[in-house]
């Protein structure tokens, strides 16, 4: 059966026309999110990429300040997507006047999240005091986040906008943003990196100037695109001032919680390992930094299916009509493998290429080389997870997935990476030497398989719940 943008049937169609027509329609949802993505990615490829080319000391700092960076932005972002299935859902169901006071609390509660996740941003630079670092490694490292911190409270509303945007089908306005963002960004690290312009190089920490104000530059250009937008105008959230309703602002919360902590599980196991290699220098810091910089640029891509699906399912259920979420479910997972195949191939014929992009250093090319096979070998099961958690959200179904990911990332990979990648004394079975950097690579293998074959067990279960539920004859009144 073929679906309308907001889960209505339409003309019966044939096995095959269905299938293009909902791909031509997640394609449409998701290519503009794709777009801005890769510009947001592309900007921490060009900070990583501009810092490598001043010194492996300035990638190292830069790295690891990205690390912390993202396990607070991302859960922050996770914590912020509760608006997404929301909205999607009063989409489905033709509730359109709902759609801005659920947007305004959404804004309340992103500004309070991001004020405190600033404070918890400022504190997080002594992490860099207890590890074993260059000076002027742990300098760049801790000026990088501080300066970000100031910029935690404009992600999070620009978060906020973003859902409720991607929710009424309209994405355009997040990628032109983005890639006017990424132009800025390399511009003004093309200043103050280098020291172009009159201005004083500073190296690494250039780039962390550069993030601030694109943060903002991001939230003020939505904004304005938001308020200008004949297809916002219906649901145009900010109309009015609105105090925080406590009670909307919890639901939010309640929904959100356990996203922001699944993003946290995988985030902060790979940001770690940045931190527990940090002990065997500066060339391991920066490979790991090449391979994951790399990897989630690739990511962006079955994220923002996940974002897709996420929109359609939640439109379908909305509606009325699960047996059309479950259909886009499935089929956006397939889309997801598919490209991951593609990918997985790409980057385990150009590993050389990709690690000199980022550096001329020998010393870092060799060792980025195998963490990016292994970055290869994980594409399938990485984009099943982020498709499978996508279409689950859809379902306003948070909290298996949360201890799924939990499970998965920190009761698997992060102790099987430790006893591989350091080899401590205490561990039956360690390697005769420590694997460094490579060691925690083939152990968050492991844990996205597990995520992956966890979450298509999980959404089978859900979806056929729901269509069970839908089919059951009603009650006798």
């Amino acid at each position: 059966m073929r679906v309308d943008a907001l889960g209505a049937a339409a003309a019966p169609l044939s096995p095959w026309q269905a299938l293009r027509a909902e791909l031509r329609a997640l394609w449409r949802l998701s290519w503009p999110i794709l777009v801005g993505q890769l510009a947001n990615v592309g900007m921490s490829v060009v900070d990583v990429a501009m810092a490598g080319h001043v010194s492996a000391q300035d990638l190292a700092g830069v790295s690891l300040g990205v690390s912390v960076w993202n396990i607070v932005i991302i859960t922050l972002m996770g914590v912020l997507m509760s608006v997404n299935p929301t909205v999607a859902h009063h989409v489905g169901a033709q509730e359109l006047d709902a759609i801005p006071r659920v947007v305004r609390q959404a804004l309340w509660k992103g500004l309070l999240l991001g004020v405190l996740a600033g404070a918890v941003l400022q504190s997080s630079v002594l992490i860099f005091d207890a590890m074993d670092l260059e000076p002027y490694t742990r300098e760049v490292a801790r000026g990088f986040v501080q300066i970000c911190s100031f910029g935690l409270p404009a992600f999070a509303c620009y978060r906020v906008l973003y859902g409720y945007s991607a929710s009424i089908n309209q994405t355009k306005p997040m990628m032109v943003v983005a890639l006017a963002a990424l132009l800025l960004n390399v511009l003004i690290n093309w200043l103050l990196v280098f020291g172009h312009g009159g201005f004083a190089p500073q190296g690494g920490l250039g780039c962390a100037w550069s993030t601030l104000l694109c943060v903002w530059f991001n939230l003020g250009g939505l904004l304005l695109w938001i308020r200008l937008s004949p297809a916002h105008r219906r649901t145009y959230p900010l109309a009015r001032f609105e105090w925080p309703h406590w009670a909307t602002v919890r639901t939010l919360l309640y929904l959100g919680l356990p996203i922001g902590m699944t993003y946290f599980a995988e985030t902060s196991a790979f940001a770690l390992i940045a931190l527990l290699v940090a002990r065997f220098g500066s060339t391991q810091i920066a490979a790991h930094q090449i391979a994951l910089n790399f990897a989630s640029l690739v990511f962006m891509v079955p994220l923002s299916l996940s974002v897709g699906v996420l929109t359609r399912v939640g439109q379908s259920l909305g509606a009325g009509d699960p047996m059309a979420a479950r259909y886009r479910a499935w089929t956006g997972l397939g889309a997801g493998l598919s490209f991951a195949v593609v990918s997985a191939l790409c980057i385990g014929v150009f590993d050389y290429e990709i690690a000199q992009f980022y550096t001329r250093d020998a010393q870092v090319i060799a060792a980025a080389v195998p963490l990016l096979f292994l970055a290869a070998v994980f594409q399938l099961s990485d984009a099943a997870q982020v498709v499978l958690s996508g279409a689950i959200r859809g379902y306003k179904v948070t909290r298996p997935p949360m201890a799924l990911h939990l499970t998965a990332f920190w009761g698997f990979s992060l102790p099987l990476g430790y006893v591989l990648g350091i080899a401590p004394h205490w561990a039956p079975w360690r390697p005769d030497q420590p694997m460094q950097a490579t060691g925690f690579w083939l152990a968050l293998v492991l844990g996205l398989t597990i995520a992956g074959i966890g979450l298509t067990w999980m959404l089978r279960l859900i979806s056929e719940q729901h269509c069970a539920q839908d089919l059951a004859p009603s009650a006798p009144r």
